[in-house]
């Protein structure tokens, strides 16, 4: 069943980009934007933890979680820390994912040489 929960809400969150991609002139960029944004609107409303309690890694995988990830660390480092907190807190969660976001691609490109 989690995999399937997984499938389905990562299946349905690329659909609905898949669509705003076909029917507007959004570009790949403004789309993963978008959905990065909503990670951490719905973080805000405490739907997120919602969803990865649901759906599990399809949750925690998609570009919304990066969305999630910066608004948590943000919202956990002003509780700790105060205003300044929201930047520590920030950097703090994020650069985790960015790093290795950064770290698999080098290891991508050492494996797999590109077409020209």
């Amino acid at each position: 069943m989690n995999y399937l929960a997984a499938f389905l809400f990562a299946g349905i969150a690329c659909f609905l980009a898949q669509l705003l991609l076909d029917n507007t002139k959004l570009t790949p960029g403004h789309v993963t934007s978008i959905f990065t944004v909503l990670g951490a609107f719905f973080g805000f409303l405490g739907l997120y933890d919602k969803f990865i309690a649901f759906a599990g890694g399809g949750a925690s995988t998609i570009i919304s979680n990066f969305g999630y990830v910066l608004y948590k660390g943000a919202y956990l480092g002003y509780q700790e820390q105060g205003i300044l907190g929201l930047f520590t807190g920030l950097l703090k969660n994020g650069s985790c994912a960015i790093v290795g976001a950064v770290l698999f691609s080098f290891i991508l490109v050492l494996l797999f040489k590109p077409k020209d």
